[in-house]
């Protein structure tokens, strides 16, 4: 068996094996470039959080033997609020007017928050509490938060501590990120982009296009010049139609 039939007949079992991943990943990354980033991950549904303004001076607030890693003042729907972030990462909310700690985030108050800066024509359809050591596929935090969700299929997570809007989720991220997950073969966490699934089939499309590239130059043969051992015809020799 000649070098050319042994790679052509490899060629085509391993362009079977990975023709179906192939199809998945080009699928997968057309449908991810469809949309820019900006509509995929609904960033002009929410207006920007309105300047704050004070009309008296803002009270410190009451963080004796709290452990601080973070002092921040932030607008929020009902007026400006004390951000802080403790050392075990998570947060707590001050009034600025009188310095006391506020209480998490209720689920109006998140429908609240995100009323205040919607700027689509959905409507809210509900608001449901997320349990931190569950999250949704979609959102993957274990912080406690609050999903609001609107009528036209987008999602927004509002953080129960410090009120933030911290993820948005439109109808199109979520087919986005399924087809991410797709396209890195990993369908369950949709994040680990070194599992063996997808380097194995990687090595075998590489090694499927090195044996197509040395088969190339194999498969091409020359042309040679056909010469005819027919003695050309002189004008002297060619038949008379008239004779």
């Amino acid at each position: 068996m000649t070098l050319r039939s042994t790679l052509r007949r490899w060629h085509i079992w391993l362009g079977w094996l990975v023709g179906v991943p192939m199809l998945f990943w080009t699928l997968s990354g057309v449908i991810m470039v469809w949309k820019p980033n900006d509509e995929v991950r609904g960033t002009a549904l929410l207006a920007d959080p309105a300047p704050i303004a004070l009309e008296t001076p803002a009270v410190p607030p009451a963080i004796l033997g709290l452990p601080i890693a973070s002092l921040r003042l932030e607008p929020r729907a009902a007026g400006p609020r004390w951000v802080i972030e403790l050392a075990d990462g998570s947060s707590r909310l001050a009034d600025p007017a009188t310095g006391a700690l506020l209480p998490p985030f209720a689920p109006a108050d998140a429908a609240r928050e995100v009323a205040a800066r919607f700027r689509g024509s959905a409507t809210i359809a509900r608001v449901l509490r997320v349990d931190p050591n569950r999250p949704p596929l979609e959102y993957r935090r274990p912080t406690a938060a609050f999903a609001v969700h609107m009528s036209d299929g987008t999602h927004f997570y509002v953080d129960a501590n410090s009120g933030e809007v911290i993820a948005r989720r439109t109808r199109f991220w979520r087919l986005y990120d399924w087809m991410w997950g797709l396209h890195i073969m990993d369908l369950e966490t949709r994040e680990d982009s070194h599992n063996s699934w997808i380097v194995g089939f990687g090595i075998v499309a590489l090694l499927t296009t090195l044996m197509a590239l040395a088969l190339l130059p194999l498969s091409i043969r020359r042309r040679r010049p056909v010469v005819s051992s027919k003695a050309p015809t002189t004008p002297a020799e060619s038949p008379n139609p008239q004779g």
